[in-house]
């Protein structure tokens, strides 16, 4: 057996059932021992949309994907989904030929290509240790929650296994649950017991049932209002004391209860310049605490009145313990009717700047909305537009939106969205992208389509990179450069073999319904025309953060 059969056969004895990725000649061996073990392979059309959609199966399904990249510039073409997956902590695991000539064209120094994005770079260095060091990678993303890149020479691939070599392979144990101190869990108490307005924000530490559960106990106990970040959208959807997302995409009541806030606890959650909108959303006096697994997390973005170093259920449930008595906090009569009345953005009245022939972006969302099935599963690009699917499409749990936006690329949306749809098929997948996101990762629509999933691609199309344009237009200066002729995105979709509909109405969305409705035998585009008269509201505050 060589060794790249070997390794194949141990990263899915280790627990890798899925693996995305562009095959070449660096990496067809490897491939197809994981394929022949029982893993899942997805073929993609670039390498980058295979690696965020193993990026985004990873979140979704709780587990350690794979990303399957030949050498040199298969590894290139996939760092922009490399660099989202390693900024998030995603467990990801890399598998990338690699030559060691300098003189070979594909040579490159791939070490320093992933350490550069935040990646963990290690190596399969023999054929005696190969199995061991494939476990190492798998037991080091799921352990340390890192995207580890596993580089695979292609002399040591080609080299012979030892008899017996796969009899070491195994899934790693579970990652351990972090214990709080004492001490750190009896100041949390403290805090929460004096305090009069106490506010949660849950983070991506938080996205579990198990979690969930525990923070909406501790939260009714001590009257604490609950919100999340982006990335956990959907935890407690519902709960009627919920103020969804923190941040940017925050509606005003959302923005005035957590600045009137006396006490903010991030749960899993870093507090950082987009959740707390640059530090706006905490008031003056307001005691700010973090409770993070990862002690080298705790006060990376901002300065804390406390720390706690723990797992986030089993913290929570420690408080709740030891917490005494019951607190009104801010779950007042009058709280409960403002959320109730104006929390939802959708809920909110603005101006219908639609044309007839452009579509206001907030009466398209709210339609699609109504529309479409509430057991959903969102992937979101981003661009001008992210914000209306993002707030205005609901979403049943924190597996119903998959938010790959720390890298704040545009065009990972679609490969999102695929995804997300392997990791919860059950669900009916939904993918909002801005044009300029769509058409860069128009080559996955393929992708849908040869996977039969029943996907609803929402294009919000302005002919533009709208963000610049809003952002720099006001100013005067000159926008030819993102500005572009109209597009047929939908007759690009119909050319893959999706069924796509042209939106300039709200009358033009009937066949959406009807697509609803229907056998949903193909995959639906639908190309929305829409109003670009105005920037997003989040618009400045985002490019405050470059």
């Amino acid at each position: 057996m060589k060794v790249a059969e070997a390794v194949g056969r141990a990263l899915h004895a280790a627990g890798i059932e899925q693996v995305f990725g562009v095959v070449g000649s660096g990496n067809f061996h490897l491939t197809n021992a994981l394929v022949a073990s029982g893993a899942r392979f997805v073929a993609a059309r670039h390498e980058g949309g295979a690696a965020t959609m193993a990026d985004a199966y990873a979140r979704v399904s709780g587990t350690v994907a794979a990303v399957s990249v030949h050498q040199g510039p298969g590894l290139t073409n996939a760092m922009t989904g490399i660099a989202e997956a390693a900024k998030s902590r995603t467990p990801l695991v890399v598998l990338a030929a690699e030559v060691t000539r300098p003189t070979s064209n594909f040579y490159v120094d791939q070490d320093a290509l992933g350490a550069a994005v935040g990646a963990v770079p290690l190596r399969i260095t023999s054929a005696g240790t190969a199995v061991e060091q494939a476990c190492t990678a798998v037991r080091r993303a799921l352990h340390e929650r890192r995207t580890v890149l596993l580089n695979l020479p292609l002399e040591v691939q080609a080299s012979d296994a030892p008899d017996g070599a796969l009899a070491q392979a195994a899934p790693p144990p579970p990652r351990p649950a972090v214990e709080p101190d004492a001490s750190e869990v009896a100041a949390l108490t403290r805090l929460l017991e004096q305090s009069r307005r106490p506010v949660f924000v849950a983070g991506r530490g938080s996205r579990s049932p198990a979690a969930r559960d525990a923070l909406e106990a501790l939260a009714e106990r001590c009257g604490a209002l609950p919100a999340t970040s982006a990335v956990a959208r959907g935890l407690f959807h519902d709960n009627p004391w919920s103020l969804d997302v923190s941040g940017g995409f925050a509606s005003p009541l959302a923005a005035e209860l957590i600045g009137g806030a006396d006490l903010i606890v991030g749960w899993g959650c870093t507090l950082n310049m987009w959740t707390m909108r640059h530090g706006a959303l905490i008031g003056a006096g307001t005691a700010v605490v973090q409770v993070d697994d990862d002690a080298s997390a705790l006060g990376a973005h901002r300065e804390l009145t406390l720390g706690v170093t723990g797992d986030v259920e089993r913290t929570a449930r420690h408080v709740l313990a030891a917490f005494g008595g019951t607190r009104q906090g801010l779950r007042t009569p009058g709280t409960a009717e403002a959320l109730a009345a104006r929390l939802r953005w959708r809920d909110l009245p603005y101006e219908d700047t639609s044309t007839r022939d452009r579509i206001d972006p907030r009466t398209l969302s709210i339609a699609l909305d109504d529309i479409l099935p509430a057991d959903r599963v969102v992937g979101v690009d981003s661009g001008n537009f992210m914000g209306h699917p993002s707030m205005f499409l609901s979403v049943p749990d924190q597996d119903g939106f998959c938010f790959t936006q720390a890298y704040q690329s545009i065009g990972l949306g679609l490969a999102t969205a695929i995804g997300a749809a392997l990791a919860r098929p059950d669900r009916l997948p939904v993918a909002a992208l801005g044009d300029g996101g769509a058409l860069m990762g128009a080559a996955d629509l393929d992708t849908v389509r040869r996977l039969g999933l029943p996907m609803v691609v929402v294009v919000y199309n302005d002919d533009a990179y709208g963000a610049e344009v809003h952002h720099f237009g006001p100013d005067g200066h000159r926008l030819d450069t993102v500005e572009f002729p109209p597009t047929d995105i939908a007759a690009v979709a119909r050319g893959y073999g999706f069924e796509a509909v042209t939106v300039r109405t709200r009358a033009d969305l009937k066949a959406v319904e009807d697509w609803v409705a229907g056998p949903r035998s193909a995959p639906l585009l639908v190309d929305a025309k829409v109003v670009r008269d105005r920037g997003a509201w989040w618009l400045e505050e985002a490019f405050r953060g470059h």
